[in-house]
């Protein structure tokens, strides 16, 4: 857009034309308003990377992601947020980590209107519609829509944890597993079920907890045909089936088919009572026993004789 003033003294006319783009590359005709940005996006193109890390010898084209990079090294974190207090290597991190709090999402997808807080998640996004997972994995065949995704990805084979929570240094081997995870913390819960407003900290919970409003149970055992509303019940349900038990003691060495057994299991070795009586203050290591007690108090009697119906 251009925008004319015109002195009438002097009869001098100026033109600043802010959004025009004078300099194109060769190579892909994107436009560029400063020469200096066109060489920096050439290099790009030729892959040559000026400036070089000293510590690990990455690579990169400008100086000023070279010395962001550094920070990583040294473990220098700049700036902070003004909300949470985290801190961040750069600037643009930080920035990118306000629209968290702000829940600004200023990257919108021309195809949907889907809306991103982070420029790179719309990159990806725009695959959906493409259908295309351009990058795979060598060991397993899987393909991903981005290089970030494939190289967490990584992590599944190798067994690596390199994504650690600052609060109680659990770890993770996705970014994203970590920040649904940091929610726990912070009891954060941004996503809503838009039937009961029950709110999750992540959106694969959300997900799950709306098959119960449905009543859909789309995974079936090929065994017994026995149906699920969650995909990881399934599992769980077809180890009745091969016997399988993943789950170890590490006191005992007795095994179990589901990692919530073996919490409960751990509590006769440690003697942890986490459940306790309102009335009376006697404790047990599972809820199940504590529903079985209330019934002392409250006279309830759910079982009854078929014969003499006492």
């Amino acid at each position: 857009m251009c925008f004319k003033t015109s002195d009438t003294a002097t009869n001098m006319q100026f033109l600043t034309c802010m959004d025009k783009k004078y300099f194109t590359c060769d190579i892909c005709s994107k436009k560029f308003s400063q020469k200096y940005n066109l060489t920096r996006h050439i290099l790009k193109h030729r892959n040559k990377k000026l400036y070089s890390c000293d510590v690990c010898n990455k690579n990169f084209y400008e100086e000023k992601n070279l010395n962001v990079h550094y920070r990583k090294h040294t473990n220098e974190k700049l700036f902070s947020c003004v909300v949470c207090h985290k801190v961040f290597y750069s600037k643009s991190a930080l920035n990118a980590h306000y629209r968290i709090h702000t829940k600004e999402k200023p990257f919108s997808c021309d195809a949907c209107n889907a809306q991103f807080s982070h420029k790179s998640l719309l990159k990806v996004h725009f695959f959906t519609h493409a259908n295309k997972k351009p990058f795979s994995c060598d060991i397993c065949g899987k393909e991903f829509s981005s290089v970030s995704t494939l190289k967490e990805h990584y992590f599944i084979h190798s067994h690596e944890k390199p994504f650690s929570c600052d609060v109680c240094n659990k770890q993770f081997s996705r970014k994203s597993t970590l920040y649904d995870h940091f929610r726990t913390h912070t009891n954060e819960r941004p996503f809503s079920c838009d039937v009961c407003n029950k709110k999750f900290c992540n959106r694969n919970s959300l997900r799950v907890h709306s098959i119960t409003h449905t009543n859909e149970r789309p995974f079936s055992c090929e065994v017994c045909k026995k149906k699920f509303a969650h995909q990881s019940n399934l599992k769980v349900h077809h180890r009745l089936h091969t016997n399988e038990k993943p789950f170890s003691c590490e006191v005992c060495k007795k095994k179990f088919a589901q990692k919530s057994h073996l919490k409960v299991h751990l509590r006769l070795h440690t003697n942890e009572k986490p459940f306790s009586c309102d009335t009376c203050g006697k404790k047990f290591s599972q809820r199940s026993n504590l529903t079985l007690h209330f019934r002392i108090h409250s006279k309830e009697k759910s079982f009854s004789c078929d014969v003499c119906n006492e």
